[in-house]
């Protein structure tokens, strides 16, 4: 259980958070959703310890672990990847450290009869219990299994960090958290750099998992079928539905709306009262009417409408030129950087209008045959381009690789042609870089707008094949979903490379799969061909360890000393049971806040409710009653703890 109270952050004056409070239990999986700079990192930071609120407590019990997993990671070098994720076990590490020294001296030493003798080897089976207890037999094998289920071959895990990417070392800190398996896991965007197969492997993890998980991410399917629970920041305050982001979704539409009916009756009647109030606050036989209007106008507390982006980017592709039959032919295809071969014999072939998607995982040479197919890497064997095939192609950096000494409009005019120079304006608004916004350096820009700066790119031009690597990088969920409608409705061929399996979903017709240098087809849609590799891919890996049986011996009490213990355990249970009532009490008001949550959403009966309580005030009762009842159960919970640990 963690438990935040009052809550506030704020940068340059303005609040991110401000009061807000919730309690997160074992076992909830809950989602952190909001607009771009909404806080939803901050907040990760808070509750992991990286940043400090400005005011508030964050209350966990005693000995919990916290696990987070940052967007930003430092490069790491030295360790092979198996050592740098053991590095993560600490204690284990120290413990079988000390093991090893002890035996060492139980070998060496032959005084059997002294008392430092008999210390040694009590010293010797306390550190060995202890490591069995937290798992040190099975640890290897632990370590193991995990970077292999986030994609690492075994003969990658004696390799050096040096060796990998930065995509491949977030999977390392990654597996690090994921060992431990702390109490609380804290992920900020753990997809990013996943491949599909290593996203469900994460999602089978993350649902055995017995702690809690707060997580944030962009990845639809991800958070459905991982959260139980979403938390939306807005306005700097939060909003907590207990259902999965899509049903959030729905949710959330009809709340804002509600919101929406319930300001506007509210500003009708605070129009009314301030005419009658301007109209007679000069009579005085209307004084006493009108003093009461002015009170009743002061203690009305005042809706605010959550301000929503209307603005959406727009994305047609132009027709395609009509082509040959095939598209793209590919015979024979391999490739070889130095001694390493990525791809042997690949055979493959794109028919006009046909949309197909690159699966497999990462390093398995998708991103490679997509730079064969656009002409940006040498080969061997054979790869035809169609008759009259004129291609687009969004690479993986794309977004990064832009000129950040250019401005937005600079970044088209300088590969556009033709009459399309005098659209660029009408092309860039499309995407949202509207007035000022042409003259932005891309330096400044963030994420999401490189990404929309290189997909304006594209409609540069008509063109019949689209060559797409990762084109849902940085972009937001409504991004995606034009960029998906665009490209469902656009009329030529397509390749496209994506771990996002949301986007992927009713976008193409058949999957190639990247396995072992070499190819294999799939008709179908990505879930069909999920379903079919699920199996061999993801079950080989959700083997547990065995949990240790430890014995341990009790020397013979005395009276006095059972008398105590009878005691002590007495005060203890007291104590869980009134952490225990506190808790029931705390998911009792919960749910009756859950239940004005839905009444608010039903419109005919919040209607009728209002002509009996002032529901606003109830849900503001409930919640101030919750905060109290979440500290008092913060007390009970370290008395608790520190009679348990005494």
């Amino acid at each position: 259980m963690i438990s935040l109270n009052q809550i506030s952050v704020q940068f340059n004056g303005k609040f991110l958070f401000n009061n807000i409070s919730f309690l997160a239990n074992p076992k909830d999986r809950i989602g952190l959703v909001g607009k771009n700079g909404a806080g939803k990192s901050t907040l990760l930071k808070v509750i992991s310890g990286q940043l400090e609120a400005e005011s508030g407590a964050i209350s966990k019990p005693s000995g919990a672990t916290i696990g987070y997993l940052s967007q930003d990671i430092k490069p790491k070098a030295g360790k092979t990847i198996f050592d740098e994720t053991y590095s993560a076990l600490a204690e284990l590490k120290d413990l079988d450290a000390k093991v090893k020294y002890y035996t060492k001296q139980l070998e060496e030493r032959t005084d059997y009869e002294t008392d430092s003798y008999m210390e040694l080897i009590q010293d010797m089976t306390v550190a060995n219990d202890r490591f069995s207890l937290l798992g040190g037999d099975t640890a290897d094998a632990e370590v193991e299994k995990v970077l292999m289920g986030l994609g690492f071959l075994r003969k990658d895990l004696t390799r050096k960090m040096e060796e990998f990417s930065g995509g491949w070392q977030m999977r390392v800190e990654l597996a690090k958290i994921l060992v431990q398996r702390p109490d609380v896991l804290l992920l900020d965007e753990p997809t990013n750099h996943l491949d599909i197969l290593s996203i469900q492997w994460l999602e089978e993890f993350l649902k055995d998992h017995n702690g809690t998980v707060i997580l944030v991410s962009h990845d639809r399917a991800f958070l459905d079928n991982i959260t139980n629970r979403t938390i939306e920041i807005t306005l700097g305050r939060i909003n907590d539905y207990r259902v999965p982001y899509s049903k959030y979704v729905t949710q959330r539409a009809e709340r804002i709306a509600l919101q929406m009916a319930s300001y506007e009756n509210q500003q009708k009647f605070i129009a009314d009262t301030e005419r009658f109030i301007d109209r007679f606050r000069s009579k005085a036989s209307k004084a006493t009417q009108v003093q009461s209007r002015i009170k009743a106008l002061e203690k009305v507390d005042r809706i605010e409408v959550e301000q929503q982006d209307t603005s959406v980017m727009r994305l047609r592709f132009p027709p395609a030129p009509r082509s040959g039959k095939v598209v793209v032919l590919a015979e024979g295809v391999s490739k070889t950087y130095g001694n390493l071969e990525v791809l042997k014999n690949v055979d493959l072939m794109l028919d006009r209008g046909e949309k197909v998607a690159l699966l497999g995982k990462n390093g398995e040479g998708k991103t490679t045959f997509s730079k064969i197919v656009v002409g940006d890497l040498d080969y061997t064997g054979n790869l035809e381009l169609g008759h009259n095939v004129a291609m687009g192609y969004y690479a993986q950096d794309q977004a990064e690789s832009l000129d950040s000494s250019k401005t937005v409009f600079q970044t088209l005019d300088d590969v556009a042609r033709g009459d399309v120079r005098t659209k660029l304006r009408d092309i860039l608004g499309s995407f949202l870089f509207g007035g000022e916004d042409v003259d932005k350096k891309v330096s400044v820009l963030s994420g999401g707008e490189r990404g929309r700066l290189a997909l304006a790119k594209l409609l540069l031009e008509p063109v019949n094949l689209l060559v797409l690597d990762e084109p849902t990088n940085h972009l937001d969920m409504h991004s995606k979903d034009v960029l998906k409608q665009a490209l469902q409705k656009y009329d030529g061929a397509m390749i496209i490379v994506s771990h996002d399996r949301d986007f992927l979903s009713g976008l193409t017709s058949k999957v190639y799969e990247f396995k072992d240098k070499n190819v294999k087809q799939h008709i179908g849609d990505v879930y069909e061909f999920l379903d079919k590799v699920k199996a061999t891919s993801i079950q080989e890996f959700s083997a547990k360890p065995k949990a240790v049986e430890v014995k341990v011996e009790t020397k013979r009490e005395t009276k006095e000393e059972q008398h105590l213990r009878k005691e002590r355990e007495k005060e203890v249970r007291n104590a869980k049971n009134r952490a225990d009532r506190l808790e029931q009490e705390i998911a009792k008001l919960e749910k009756e806040i859950a239940d004005l949550d839905e009444l608010m959403l039903d419109a005919e009966g919040y209607k009728e409710a209002l002509t009996e309580r002032d529901v606003f005030k109830e849900y503001q009762q409930k919640q101030d009653a919750l905060n109290a009842k979440m500290a008092e159960w913060e007390d009970a919970v370290n008395k608790h703890e520190t009679l348990s640990n005494s």
